[in-house]
Protein backbone atom coordinates (compact mmCIF):
# COMPACT_ATOMS: atom_id res chain seq x y z
CA UNK A 1 0.00 0.00 0.00
CA UNK A 2 2.82 2.77 0.90
CA UNK A 3 4.23 2.19 -2.74
CA UNK A 4 0.44 2.86 -4.09
CA UNK A 5 0.38 6.08 -1.89
CA UNK A 6 4.11 7.36 -2.92
CA UNK A 7 3.39 7.74 -7.09
CA UNK A 8 0.54 10.06 -8.50
CA UNK A 9 -2.37 8.49 -10.01
CA UNK A 10 -4.49 9.78 -12.50
CA UNK A 11 -8.50 8.64 -11.48
CA UNK A 12 -11.22 8.79 -13.82
CA UNK A 13 -14.96 8.95 -12.88
CA UNK A 14 -17.62 8.31 -13.84
CA UNK A 15 -20.61 9.95 -12.95
CA UNK A 16 -24.57 8.54 -12.86
CA UNK A 17 -24.40 5.47 -10.78
CA UNK A 18 -20.71 6.06 -9.52
CA UNK A 19 -19.37 9.46 -8.22
CA UNK A 20 -23.68 10.58 -8.12
CA UNK A 21 -26.71 9.02 -7.99
CA UNK A 22 -29.02 11.02 -10.19
CA UNK A 23 -27.15 13.84 -10.23
CA UNK A 24 -26.22 14.10 -6.30
CA UNK A 25 -23.02 13.23 -5.07
CA UNK A 26 -22.61 11.95 -1.37
CA UNK A 27 -19.90 14.28 0.55
CA UNK A 28 -17.72 11.85 1.06
CA UNK A 29 -16.86 11.37 -2.24
CA UNK A 30 -16.25 15.42 -2.85
CA UNK A 31 -13.96 15.16 -0.05
CA UNK A 32 -12.39 12.43 -1.45
CA UNK A 33 -11.60 14.10 -4.67
CA UNK A 34 -10.09 17.07 -2.82
CA UNK A 35 -7.83 14.83 -0.80
CA UNK A 36 -6.83 13.05 -3.57
CA UNK A 37 -5.99 16.04 -5.20
CA UNK A 38 -4.24 17.59 -2.69
CA UNK A 39 -1.84 14.71 -2.28
CA UNK A 40 -0.99 15.53 -5.94
CA UNK A 41 -3.06 13.04 -7.70
CA UNK A 42 -4.79 14.09 -10.62
CA UNK A 43 -8.69 13.60 -11.15
CA UNK A 44 -11.19 13.52 -14.15
CA UNK A 45 -14.48 13.08 -14.79
CA UNK A 46 -15.36 10.67 -17.12
CA UNK A 47 -18.97 10.80 -18.11
CA UNK A 48 -21.49 9.68 -20.77
CA UNK A 49 -23.20 13.09 -20.08
CA UNK A 50 -22.74 15.81 -22.65
CA UNK A 51 -21.12 19.37 -20.99
CA UNK A 52 -24.47 20.65 -21.32
CA UNK A 53 -25.99 18.21 -18.99
CA UNK A 54 -22.99 18.09 -16.06
CA UNK A 55 -24.37 20.54 -13.66
CA UNK A 56 -22.34 23.24 -11.96
CA UNK A 57 -22.77 21.11 -8.39
CA UNK A 58 -20.94 17.87 -9.90
CA UNK A 59 -18.21 19.87 -11.10
CA UNK A 60 -17.86 22.31 -7.48
CA UNK A 61 -15.62 19.46 -6.14
CA UNK A 62 -12.77 20.52 -8.43
CA UNK A 63 -11.27 18.14 -11.21
CA UNK A 64 -8.40 18.40 -13.12
CA UNK A 65 -10.73 18.22 -16.26
CA UNK A 66 -13.23 16.49 -17.99
CA UNK A 67 -14.59 13.90 -20.50
CA UNK A 68 -18.29 13.88 -21.48
CA UNK A 69 -19.84 12.36 -24.21
CA UNK A 70 -18.49 9.30 -23.96
CA UNK A 71 -15.14 10.05 -24.70
CA UNK A 72 -16.72 12.84 -27.34
CA UNK A 73 -15.09 15.70 -25.72
CA UNK A 74 -12.06 15.99 -23.67
CA UNK A 75 -11.52 19.47 -21.45
CA UNK A 76 -7.88 19.37 -19.52
CA UNK A 77 -7.21 22.66 -17.67
CA UNK A 78 -9.31 24.53 -19.43
CA UNK A 79 -8.22 23.26 -22.80
CA UNK A 80 -10.97 21.43 -25.30
CA UNK A 81 -8.59 19.14 -26.88
CA UNK A 82 -11.36 17.12 -28.69
CA UNK A 83 -14.18 17.79 -29.82
CA UNK A 84 -15.73 14.65 -32.24
CA UNK A 85 -19.53 15.15 -33.51
CA UNK A 86 -21.44 13.24 -35.95
CA UNK A 87 -20.78 14.30 -39.61
CA UNK A 88 -23.35 16.20 -40.96
CA UNK A 89 -25.09 13.69 -43.48
CA UNK A 90 -24.68 11.01 -40.85
CA UNK A 91 -26.02 13.26 -38.30
CA UNK A 92 -29.61 14.27 -40.66
CA UNK A 93 -29.86 10.08 -41.62
CA UNK A 94 -30.27 9.01 -37.78
CA UNK A 95 -32.77 12.14 -37.14
CA UNK A 96 -34.80 11.53 -40.05
CA UNK A 97 -35.05 7.73 -39.18
CA UNK A 98 -36.36 8.71 -35.09
CA UNK A 99 -38.46 11.01 -36.53
CA UNK A 100 -40.22 8.42 -39.11
CA UNK A 101 -40.98 6.03 -36.23
CA UNK A 102 -41.89 8.27 -33.61
CA UNK A 103 -39.22 8.17 -31.44
CA UNK A 104 -38.56 10.29 -28.48
CA UNK A 105 -34.97 11.33 -28.15
CA UNK A 106 -32.60 14.16 -27.37
CA UNK A 107 -29.59 14.98 -29.29
CA UNK A 108 -26.44 15.88 -26.95
CA UNK A 109 -23.97 18.57 -27.52
CA UNK A 110 -21.56 20.22 -25.29
CA UNK A 111 -23.44 23.17 -25.57
CA UNK A 112 -26.93 21.84 -25.45
CA UNK A 113 -29.27 19.33 -25.79
CA UNK A 114 -32.15 19.41 -28.18
CA UNK A 115 -35.30 18.12 -28.87
CA UNK A 116 -38.61 18.24 -31.07
CA UNK A 117 -41.28 20.52 -29.66
CA UNK A 118 -43.20 18.88 -27.47
CA UNK A 119 -40.62 15.99 -26.07
CA UNK A 120 -40.43 17.24 -22.82
CA UNK A 121 -44.19 16.05 -22.61
CA UNK A 122 -43.24 12.19 -23.85
CA UNK A 123 -39.87 12.17 -21.42
CA UNK A 124 -42.03 13.71 -18.46
CA UNK A 125 -44.46 10.69 -19.27
CA UNK A 126 -41.50 7.98 -19.79
CA UNK A 127 -39.10 9.19 -17.10
CA UNK A 128 -41.18 10.58 -14.32
CA UNK A 129 -42.48 7.32 -12.63
CA UNK A 130 -38.78 6.24 -13.13
CA UNK A 131 -37.70 8.73 -11.44
CA UNK A 132 -40.34 9.55 -8.77
CA UNK A 133 -39.02 9.94 -5.08
CA UNK A 134 -35.61 8.62 -6.14
CA UNK A 135 -33.85 12.34 -5.81
CA UNK A 136 -33.79 11.95 -2.27
CA UNK A 137 -30.74 9.70 -0.14
CA UNK A 138 -29.09 10.04 3.27
CA UNK A 139 -25.89 11.42 2.80
CA UNK A 140 -26.43 12.94 -0.37
CA UNK A 141 -25.66 16.95 -0.64
CA UNK A 142 -28.55 17.82 -1.59
CA UNK A 143 -32.64 16.93 -1.92
CA UNK A 144 -33.94 19.62 -4.04
CA UNK A 145 -32.11 18.69 -6.99
CA UNK A 146 -34.79 17.23 -9.67
CA UNK A 147 -32.94 14.07 -11.88
CA UNK A 148 -35.42 15.47 -14.84
CA UNK A 149 -34.69 18.35 -14.93
CA UNK A 150 -31.13 17.41 -15.44
CA UNK A 151 -32.13 16.59 -18.75
CA UNK A 152 -35.04 19.23 -19.57
CA UNK A 153 -32.82 22.33 -18.25
CA UNK A 154 -30.41 22.41 -21.14
CA UNK A 155 -32.88 21.54 -23.39
CA UNK A 156 -33.42 23.89 -26.92
CA UNK A 157 -36.69 22.81 -28.96
CA UNK A 158 -36.80 23.27 -32.34
CA UNK A 159 -39.69 21.45 -35.10
CA UNK A 160 -36.66 20.35 -37.39
CA UNK A 161 -33.13 19.28 -35.65
CA UNK A 162 -31.84 17.61 -38.72
CA UNK A 163 -29.23 20.47 -39.03
CA UNK A 164 -28.17 19.80 -35.45
CA UNK A 165 -24.63 19.39 -34.69
CA UNK A 166 -24.51 17.26 -31.82
CA UNK A 167 -22.22 14.09 -30.68
CA UNK A 168 -24.94 11.28 -29.31
CA UNK A 169 -28.29 10.43 -29.34
CA UNK A 170 -29.99 9.44 -26.15
CA UNK A 171 -33.39 7.26 -27.08
CA UNK A 172 -35.99 7.56 -24.18
CA UNK A 173 -39.02 5.63 -25.95
CA UNK A 174 -38.65 4.31 -29.55
CA UNK A 175 -42.55 1.94 -30.87
CA UNK A 176 -39.77 -0.29 -32.54
CA UNK A 177 -36.26 -1.83 -30.98
CA UNK A 178 -33.37 0.87 -31.31
CA UNK A 179 -30.91 -2.10 -32.55
CA UNK A 180 -33.79 -3.03 -35.59
CA UNK A 181 -33.77 0.36 -36.62
CA UNK A 182 -29.80 1.17 -36.30
CA UNK A 183 -29.80 -2.06 -38.55
CA UNK A 184 -29.52 -0.07 -41.93
CA UNK A 185 -26.60 2.07 -40.56
CA UNK A 186 -23.54 -0.10 -40.73
CA UNK A 187 -20.93 -0.70 -38.18
CA UNK A 188 -20.26 3.35 -38.16
CA UNK A 189 -22.91 4.22 -35.68
CA UNK A 190 -22.91 2.22 -32.26
CA UNK A 191 -25.31 1.18 -29.71
CA UNK A 192 -25.51 0.38 -25.93
CA UNK A 193 -28.47 0.08 -23.41
CA UNK A 194 -29.82 3.00 -21.50
CA UNK A 195 -28.27 3.15 -17.98
CA UNK A 196 -31.94 3.27 -16.84
CA UNK A 197 -32.43 -0.58 -17.60
CA UNK A 198 -36.23 -0.18 -16.96
CA UNK A 199 -36.83 1.15 -20.61
CA UNK A 200 -35.89 -1.59 -21.96
CA UNK A 201 -35.20 -2.11 -25.72
CA UNK A 202 -36.66 0.40 -26.83
CA UNK A 203 -34.18 2.99 -25.32
CA UNK A 204 -30.99 3.28 -25.66
CA UNK A 205 -27.30 5.49 -26.45
CA UNK A 206 -26.89 6.02 -30.21
CA UNK A 207 -22.42 7.01 -30.61
CA UNK A 208 -20.03 7.25 -33.18
CA UNK A 209 -18.54 3.69 -33.31
CA UNK A 210 -15.18 4.28 -32.13
CA UNK A 211 -15.65 6.77 -29.76
CA UNK A 212 -15.87 5.68 -26.04
CA UNK A 213 -14.65 6.58 -22.55
CA UNK A 214 -10.94 4.82 -23.12
CA UNK A 215 -10.75 7.11 -26.24
CA UNK A 216 -11.30 10.24 -23.79
CA UNK A 217 -9.16 8.86 -21.45
CA UNK A 218 -6.07 8.27 -24.14
CA UNK A 219 -6.45 11.73 -25.37
CA UNK A 220 -5.77 13.12 -21.54
CA UNK A 221 -2.67 10.86 -21.04
CA UNK A 222 -1.33 11.69 -24.47
CA UNK A 223 -1.79 15.60 -23.45
CA UNK A 224 -0.05 15.12 -19.91
CA UNK A 225 2.42 12.22 -20.22
CA UNK A 226 0.41 10.31 -17.50
CA UNK A 227 1.77 6.25 -17.43
CA UNK A 228 -0.98 3.87 -18.44
CA UNK A 229 -0.06 1.46 -15.19
CA UNK A 230 -1.23 4.44 -12.62
CA UNK A 231 -4.44 4.83 -14.50
CA UNK A 232 -7.68 4.03 -12.45
CA UNK A 233 -11.13 3.97 -13.79
CA UNK A 234 -14.15 3.46 -11.58
CA UNK A 235 -18.07 2.76 -13.28
CA UNK A 236 -20.99 1.28 -13.35
CA UNK A 237 -22.53 1.13 -17.00
CA UNK A 238 -21.88 -0.54 -20.19
CA UNK A 239 -20.15 3.00 -21.90
CA UNK A 240 -17.65 2.22 -19.19
CA UNK A 241 -16.66 -1.28 -20.45
CA UNK A 242 -13.81 0.19 -22.23
CA UNK A 243 -12.77 2.38 -19.95
CA UNK A 244 -12.57 0.21 -17.25
CA UNK A 245 -10.69 -2.58 -19.92
CA UNK A 246 -7.81 0.53 -20.58
CA UNK A 247 -6.68 1.12 -17.27
CA UNK A 248 -4.45 -0.04 -14.89
CA UNK A 249 -7.18 -1.19 -11.81
CA UNK A 250 -10.43 -1.11 -13.74
CA UNK A 251 -13.32 -0.76 -10.48
CA UNK A 252 -16.83 -1.65 -10.97
CA UNK A 253 -20.00 -0.60 -8.72
CA UNK A 254 -21.49 -3.40 -6.85
CA UNK A 255 -24.45 -3.79 -8.75
CA UNK A 256 -23.71 -2.25 -11.93
CA UNK A 257 -23.95 -3.65 -15.55
CA UNK A 258 -23.19 -7.72 -15.68
CA UNK A 259 -20.49 -7.06 -18.35
CA UNK A 260 -19.04 -4.23 -15.83
CA UNK A 261 -18.17 -6.46 -13.40
CA UNK A 262 -17.02 -9.13 -15.61
CA UNK A 263 -14.08 -6.79 -16.55
CA UNK A 264 -13.44 -5.29 -13.39
CA UNK A 265 -10.31 -5.98 -11.08
CA UNK A 266 -12.27 -4.73 -7.88
CA UNK A 267 -15.62 -3.89 -6.68
CA UNK A 268 -16.66 -1.02 -4.70
CA UNK A 269 -19.84 -0.17 -2.70
CA UNK A 270 -22.52 2.55 -5.16
CA UNK A 271 -23.06 6.16 -4.12
CA UNK A 272 -25.32 5.58 -1.14
CA UNK A 273 -22.35 3.28 0.28
CA UNK A 274 -19.82 5.83 -0.47
CA UNK A 275 -18.01 3.65 -3.11
CA UNK A 276 -15.86 6.12 -4.54
CA UNK A 277 -14.33 7.02 -1.34
CA UNK A 278 -14.03 3.52 -0.56
CA UNK A 279 -11.94 2.70 -3.49
CA UNK A 280 -9.76 5.92 -3.02
CA UNK A 281 -9.03 4.49 0.97
CA UNK A 282 -8.10 1.14 -0.52
CA UNK A 283 -5.68 2.07 -3.26
CA UNK A 284 -3.57 4.62 -0.61
CA UNK A 285 -5.04 7.87 -2.64
CA UNK A 286 -6.08 9.48 0.73
CA UNK A 287 -2.50 9.19 2.28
Amino acid sequence: MSSQTQRPRAIFLDIDGTYADHGLAPEAHVDAVRTARRLGHRVFVCTGRPLSMVPGHILDAGFDGTITGAGARVEVGGEVLRDARFEPGLAARLVEMLDAHGAAYILEAPEALYGRTGVDRRLREVLGPIFAGRHQHDGILSTDVDPLEDILGPMQYSDDLRATSYAKISCFDSPVPLARLLAEFGPGVGLIPSSLSALGDRAGEIFMAGTHKAVGIQVVEARLGLDRADIVAIGDSANDIEMLEYAAVGIAVEGGHPAVLAVADRITAPPAGNGVALAFRELGLLG
